[in-house]
């Protein structure tokens, strides 16, 4: 079996992949990193998404040996170094965000990727347009979009 290197949450790590490994399957399996979830094994839902040299990805449509040399970042690289949840993470708690939890892991990494290539001043119409690819069966979105939108706000100037 082929070797993969790369760089995830800042630790560099390495294994023996199958050829076909997906990244999702990588990241939970070898490395047990679960926070990285699948949902739907046809990359429709946005529960796998993770960041890829600083852009969100679906990590169930990569293979884990495109992904050498790659730097990866999952919802378990996000919090704050000292330990203190990042903005988008703590945004999502106080303004009940979630509801069974498992696809905020996703929602949270495409949230950051929304500020990133949008900036911290985020409307409802952006964020529901951007978010398209990321399904919640719980919430109808209401406070996920509440969430993005203080989280954008409460990055700003914050050392996340």
């Amino acid at each position: 079996m082929p070797a993969v290197s790369m760089t995830v949450n800042g630790k560099a790590v390495s294994g023996n992949v199958e050829e076909r490994t997906l990244l999702v399957q990588f990241l939970r399996e070898q490395l047990r990193l679960t926070g990285t979830h699948v949902g739907c094994d046809t990359s429709q839902c946005g529960a796998c998404v993770i960041h890829l040299d600083g852009v969100s990805a679906k990590s169930c449509t990569l293979l884990a040996l495109q992904c050498e040399g790659a730097n990866i970042t999952t919802i378990e690289g996000v919090a704050l170094s000292d330990g203190k949840l990042h903005p988008m993470q703590e945004a999502f708690r106080e303004h009940h965000g979630l509801q069974c939890g498992y696809c905020t892991p996703g929602m949270i990494m495409a949230a950051l990727d929304i500020v990133r290539r949008n900036g911290n001043d985020l409307d409802e119409h952006t964020i529901r347009e951007q978010l398209d690819g990321n399904i919640c069966r719980c919430t109808g979105y209401h406070n996920i979009v509440k969430a993005i939108a203080a989280g954008a706000k409460n990055m700003k100037g914050a050392a996340a």
